[in-house]
C-alpha cells in the first residue's frame, strides 16, 4: 500500500474490485486494455486507486468484462 493510500477511499477499493474481476476472467491488464480501449497505464492507476474514474469508463469496463456496472461497486466506503 503506498503511503498515502486510503484503504476506505472508494477509488482504492473500486480498484481492488476491478483488478478481483480482471483477474477471475484471467486477463492481464494489457488484455483488458485492449478489449476496452482504454491505456493500460489508466487501467493500473485505476486499479491502485490512484485515478478518479469517469461513469462513463467504469460502464465501458463493466461491459467489456461482461458484468453488470454494480458488480464493481460493491464494496463499502467509510467515507
Amino acid at each position: 500500500m503506498a503511503k498515502n493510500e486510503n484503504p476506505s477511499d472508494p477509488r482504492t477499493l473500486f480498484g481492488k474490485r476491478l483488478a478481483q474481476v480482471r483477474k477471475e476472467r484471467g486477463w492481464s491488464q494489457e488484455q483488458l486494455a485492449l478489449e476496452s480501449g482504454l491505456a493500460r497505464s489508466y487501467l493500473g492507476g485505476v486499479e491502485r486507486g490512484q485515478r478518479n474514474i469517469a461513469l462513463l469508463n467504469i460502464c465501458r469496463l463493466a461491459e467489456t468484462l461482461d458484468v453488470p456496472a454494480s458488480r464493481l461497486m460493491e464494496f463499502e466506503s467509510t467515507l
